[in-house]
């Protein structure tokens, strides 16, 4: 009586256990790999948008400072017992670029490595097979400002100068974008003075962003032509009258990620391409990825020469 009871009692068999395991597991399998494509995903949507972000924070504070280029105070009549408009030395003509106030002075490429001047050897970056690309170019902006609580000197005259240079750390060797200020120091009452980093709101090499593939800028005239030859002060003198014909200025900053992109690696024969204002690009065959920002900025401040 007991045995027939038994065989009436529902069970699984073997057979039927070790479906359910494979079942068990695709569906397993299944949910990781959407978990897997979802989570990808969201870390290059992340990656993407902190470097399109940081790239917006650094061009604002350039667009700005261009913006201000050639800016001159001018206080007019008043009753603090002060000049009415600049008593400020100017420094122009042929002179060198480290020393002019001429409101904005672009150098090119090579001749662009350093926070104030002169050349540097290059590093190429690993798997940047483009090992004659000029990264980076320099700028500097020159611009006046006021404040009438310094009794001292309260017409001010500040250089900006935005560059890049090579860093080289644990990570590898790449370049980051820095920034310098330098204040112009001649108290009322003098004739002469001379740039200076000794003021509260000075500082030489200040990085503002790491991990900078190119920075790029291109000085245009009223017509939005390409200014040539490159607006420089020196002995040339076409270069030095571009210096106060420049209305805009384009601008292009490419930055890439810290960690690796892509799954794969592009192909030597076929990697991946970075365009460049005019003819000036760069290949790359590594798993980075690289955004570019380019802006056309124009200058509110730069008339003719003094």
């Amino acid at each position: 009586m007991k045995k027939n009871k038994l065989k009436n009692i529902a069970g699984l068999t073997l057979i039927e256990m070790l479906i359910g395991v494979v079942i068990s597991s695709i569906m397993m399998a299944a949910i990781y790999t959407t978990y897997t494509v979802v989570n990808n995903s969201y870390s290059q949507v992340t990656e993407r948008a902190k470097i399109s972000r940081s790239g917006r924070d650094i061009v604002e504070m350039m667009m700005r400072d261009i913006r201000m280029a050639g800016f001159k105070y001018i206080l007019g009549t008043n009753t603090l017992d002060l000049p009415n408009r600049s008593y400020l030395q100017f420094v122009g003509g042929d002179t060198s670029i480290l020393e002019s106030h001429d409101p904005i002075i672009i150098e090119k490429g090579n001749d662009a490595l350093g926070p104030l001047g002169g050349t540097a050897e290059r590093i190429v970056e690993e798997n940047h097979p483009d090992e004659g690309s000029k990264c980076c170019d320099r700028i500097h902006i020159v611009y006046d400002d006021f404040n009438q609580n310094d009794a001292t000197q309260p017409y001010k005259r500040y250089k900006i100068t935005y560059y890049a240079d090579q860093i080289t750390d644990g990570s590898g060797s790449r370049y980051a974008a820095f920034r310098s200020v330098r204040s112009w120091i001649q108290t009322i009452g003098t004739d002469v003075g001379a740039w200076s980093e000794d003021c509260p709101e000075c500082y030489i090499g200040q990085k503002i962003r790491d991990h900078i593939v190119d920075m790029e800028f291109v000085p245009l005239d009223a017509e939005g032509r390409v200014l040539s030859p490159l607006p420089s002060p020196g002995s040339n003198t076409d270069a030095r009258d571009n210096l106060y014909k420049i209305r805009a200025v384009d601008l292009r900053i490419t930055f890439r990620s810290k960690g690796n992109f892509y799954r794969f690696k592009a192909s030597e024969d076929q990697p991946r391409f970075v365009k460049g204002l005019g003819d000036r690009g760069h290949n790359f065959d590594d798993q980075k990825l690289r955004d570019s920002v380019v802006v056309t900025i124009h200058t509110r401040n730069i008339g003719s020469s003094l």
